[in-house]
């Protein structure tokens, strides 16, 4: 046992013994745009009616497959607030149908963009618009992977991380005594930046693997357009330089574009998740619909995860193994009331199922949660993972919203009025969940 656990702890990517196996990867990008002139409602700001009114920058799905002669698996992400749970269920199923990748070894996530449309399933009420633009992404999500599968080329694979201060707890204490959504500077905040990268044989890039930990909502609710605000931009940044279309990131010999054969290497896809953001916030919020905090901020996420990787080791020997399980809690919700009080009451509700996904890629954990997850969680999971490199890749494989460690109860913000979890299980249940399906 020991020594198991010894193994584990190795931080490079590399295989040992019998696991060794030549490692394959493909990756593929889909738009994923609404029609210019499609009646469909924005996520994310329950204030916000309207429906989009133009389109800023195009959104995408984005696949990443991987094989090592056993195992195949597949890491998408959608330019969306969320995956719903019922459309999990469907395209999971259609994946493994089409493609033979296992419903275990697939993670779906959503960057958590609140300029996006809404989904069937999703967080706002829709209609038969919203359905037809629903059909589009399932179907370009299948597609997607398996462009990325019919892509599969002898591979590396490497993990780096760096750092990034573009989040903070957005969890405020305010003079009236109330816990609102403001800025805390001292509250906990993850400022990792992690970068898996698959390359070539040659070392050529085929696809990036970027998560951060802050939510997509540099544009507010007053913005109509169509973006992939952060997390797009940031992936957008990423793509663009490996072909060569964006300067190279900032030096000793200054800001210089470069080259446009300078390697080139047809399309790169930048793959972009969110790690436990659900009381992170962009430092800063833009105003109306002025996109250039989103453009400035992605570009320097998209250049430190470009900095981080340049004297990354990779190897081609890389075990993959997927596994999934469901754990339940009890249910709860806050009594409608908005007077600020010393104590609050909690009203029973029905039991939440939270689906928990493993996808280890060599002794890189990807830890999947299917809903916002609070800073603490992630640490504690850190704290007890075996695993140097363990990431928490949350809005994945289904959605049931807020999902706060039990100390943040005390302070009931917007996180905790939000939630459907009774306090006392849901940490415990996550943390102990993946480890469990590491081991």
């Amino acid at each position: 046992m020991h020594r198991y656990f010894l193994l584990l702890g190795v931080w490079c990517l590399t295989a040992s013994g019998a696991d060794k196996a030549p490692l394959r990867a493909g990756a593929a990008r889909i738009d994923i745009t609404p029609d210019e002139n499609a009646a469909l409602p924005m996520s994310g700001y329950r204030g916000r009616k309207q429906g989009f009114q133009k389109i800023h920058d195009n959104i995408y799905v984005r696949a990443i497959a991987l094989e090592n002669g056993t195992t195949r698996a597949a890491i998408v992400t959608w330019e969306l607030i969320g995956v719903p749970t019922v459309l999990w269920a469907d395209v999971s199923q259609r994946v493994a149908a089409e493609t033979g990748i296992p419903v275990e070894n697939l993670l779906l996530a959503a960057v958590h963009n609140h300029g996006a449309p809404s989904l069937r399933g999703g967080y706002e009420e829709t209609g038969a618009n919203t359905a037809a633009y629903t059909e589009k992404v399932e179907a370009a999500t299948v597609e997607a992977v398996r462009q990325a599968k019919a892509r599969l080329q002898p591979a590396r694979a490497g993990i780096a991380t760096g750092s990034a201060y573009l989040n903070i707890n957005r969890r405020e204490h305010m003079p009236s005594g109330a816990w609102g959504l403001g800025r805390n500077p001292g509250g906990p905040s993850d400022k990792t930046v992690s970068v898996l990268k698959f390359e070539d044989m040659s070392g050529k890039p085929i696809a990036f693997f970027i998560n951060y930990a802050v939510h997509g909502v540099i544009m507010g609710p007053e913005n109509l357009q169509i973006t992939g605000d952060l997390p797009g931009a940031t992936s957008r940044f990423v793509e663009q330089y490996y072909a060569g279309t964006q300067p190279k990131p900032r030096s000793d010999a200054g800001f210089q574009l470069r080259p446009r054969s300078e390697e080139r290497t047809g399309e790169v896809v930048a793959l972009w998740t969110s790690g436990a953001a659900g009381d992170q916030n962009p430092i800063a919020l833009a105003p109306g619909s002025d996109f250039t905090l989103v453009d400035s901020m992605g570009q320097i996420l998209g250049e430190e995860a470009i900095r981080v990787v340049g004297g990354m080791k990779t190897s081609p020997d890389v075990r993959i193994r997927g596994a999934q399980k469901v754990v339940t809690c009890p249910g709860g919700r806050l009594e409608a009331d908005p007077a600020v009080r010393d104590e609050y009451k909690f009203k029973e509700a029905g039991p939440v199922n939270i689906r928990l996904g493993l996808l280890m890629i060599g002794n890189v954990a990807l830890a999947a949660v299917p809903g916002e997850v609070l800073t603490m969680i992630h640490e504690g999971l850190k704290k007890e993972s075996p695993f140097k490199h363990t990431i928490m890749v949350t809005h994945a494989n289904g959605a049931i919203g807020y999902i706060p460690d039990d100390a943040a109860y005390d302070q009931v913000s917007y996180e905790i009025t939000s939630t459907r979890l009774k306090r006392g299980c849901a940490e415990t249940a996550i943390v102990n969940g993946i480890l469990d399906l590491m081991n």
